[in-house]
Order: C-alpha cells, then structure tokens, then sequence
C-alpha cells in the first residue's frame, strides 16, 4: 500500500477512486463512472487502508466523500466481487470479504474527523452504507438511496447497516427500508432525518467542501472529541454518559484552544485555533 505522510496539498491516484488534500480538507472521489463507481476487492482493501491511515496523519481535519459522474457509488460489484467469491472462494475467504467490507464502515465511524457524504448520484448497497456512515451528508435532489441487500437475497443488516440506520432514522423506518430495499428519493430522505440537506445537482460538492472548509479551520480537538462522545454515547445509559463528557469536558477546558479563546475574547478578535 502506498503510503503518504506530506503535509503539503496533493492528488493521489489509487486504483479506482482519487484522493485529494487541500488545506486541510481531504476529498475522496470514487472513480469508476462506467460502473457507476461499483466497488471492487481492491477497491474495499485500498478504502480501508487509506482511512485507517487519515488517523495518523497531521495534514486532513475533514473528509469529503463523492462520486464521479452519475454515481456516488452504487455498491459491490457483481462481476468482480460475486462472481469472484462463488467461483474461487470458500467459506473462509468470504468471511474475509465481509469482515473487510465492514472495516470500511468502523474506520469511517472511528476517523476522529468529520467525514461528509457528498451524495451526487446514484446510491446503493454497500454505497449507501457508506454514505451512512459519513457523521454528515448533503444530497443532490434527483440522487436517490437503495438499500437493496434482500433484493439480490442478502441480509438487509450488512457492513454495520443495521446498526447504523436506524439510530439515525428510527427502528420503524430502518425496518421498512431494509426489508423492502425500495427506492428512496432525496425528498425523504431529507424528512426522513437520513440526510443533512437536499440541494441541486451542481451544489452538492461545494455545499460539502464549504462544510468541511468550516470544520478543518475551526477548533479540531473539540470537533474530534465531539464526534467521538456522540458515537459512543449511543451505547451507554446517561449516568456513564455525562461522567464521559465530564473527563472530556475538563481535559479540553485545559486545552490551547480553549484558551486560545478565551484570549481572543478578551482582545475582542477571531481565535486561531491549532487543534491542541
């Protein structure tokens, strides 16, 4: 895998998606138009390891995610992946494969940076569990959302799915789209609770990038702990909960940020904040 640890900005080219950082702000674009930005095995594997590797890197406080063309990315695909796996594989080596795919999706919600979904197109299988997974997500109005997995006669609850979706839309919803695996337009799912913002086709990836500009150059350390107390705070009753965001609470009063603010506050200016 190649590795890249420079703070300055610069485009690399993986196998089938690009990755790009610019002042702080990763843009991740799957790259496969034709197929709609299908995923492949390598594809899996490439995505698991760079957002495994974000964490450890200094230069990336935001990650947007899209799609080229008419796609955001419209889950595995059926040649490279299925075909494969019956062909060649056995029960081990399929185990492997869904336990890498749902790698994916822990990586994403472990990243402790924001992560925005930018949904442009077409949305499907495992890549709607990826936009799932991203801590925002601003849609474009003709895309629309397919959580297929019983449609092709695979269990609904994959890549983390049924355990994501419905702390995010509600249990009855999730229930409804899963078993069914319908289509659902930008319009519900914006009532849904699904999506952040529903916005024309030509918006939707600067409306993202101008989210993620916001978040790379606020106060990161606060951001992160943020996004770190909300998903682990689904899991644990209020008592642990709010002796959680006690320890966070004052480890970050302690911080340079916060006294960064409190410094600009007394000065009457914008803070400048460092992340520390």
């Amino acid at each position: 895998m190649t590795r890249f640890r420079a703070s300055a900005p610069f485009t690399a080219d993986w196998q089938h998606f690009r990755f790009e950082v610019h002042e702080g702000v990763g843009v991740l674009t799957f790259d496969r138009p034709d197929r709609l930005n299908a995923l492949t095995l390598d594809v899996y594997a490439d995505l698991r390891d760079l957002l495994a590797e974000l964490e450890h890197r200094d230069d990336v406080h935001a990650l947007v995610l899209t799609g080229e063309g008419r796609g955001f990315c419209s889950g595995g695909d059926v040649e490279d992946i299925i075909g494969e796996l019956l062909d060649h594989g056995d029960n081990r080596r399929v185990t492997d494969f869904t336990r890498m795919t749902g790698a994916v999706v822990r990586n994403l919600r472990e990243l402790p940076i924001p992560v925005i979904a930018a949904i442009n197109g077409t949305t499907a299988g495992a890549g709607a569990v990826i936009a799932l997974a991203a801590d925002l997500r601003i849609m474009a109005r003709p895309a629309a959302w397919h959580f297929l997995f019983t449609k092709v006669g695979l269990a609904g609850a994959d890549m983390g799915c049924a355990y994501l979706l419905p702390r995010v839309i509600g249990f009855g919803r999730a229930m409804e789209l899963l078993l069914f695996g319908d289509r659902l337009d930008a319009e519900t799912a914006e009532r849904y609770g699904l999506v952040n913002r529903v916005v024309e086709p030509d918006e939707v990836l600067p409306e993202a990038l101008a989210w993620a500009r916001r978040l790379a150059d606020g106060p990161t350390f606060a951001i992160a702990a943020t996004k770190k107390l909300l998903t682990r705070e689904q899991d644990v009753d209020l008592s642990s909960a709010i002796e959680l965001e006690a320890f966070t609470q004052a480890f970050l009063m302690r911080s340079e940020d916060h006294a960064e603010f409190l410094a600009a506050n007394r000065e009457r200016r914008d803070p400048t904040w460092t992340g520390r």
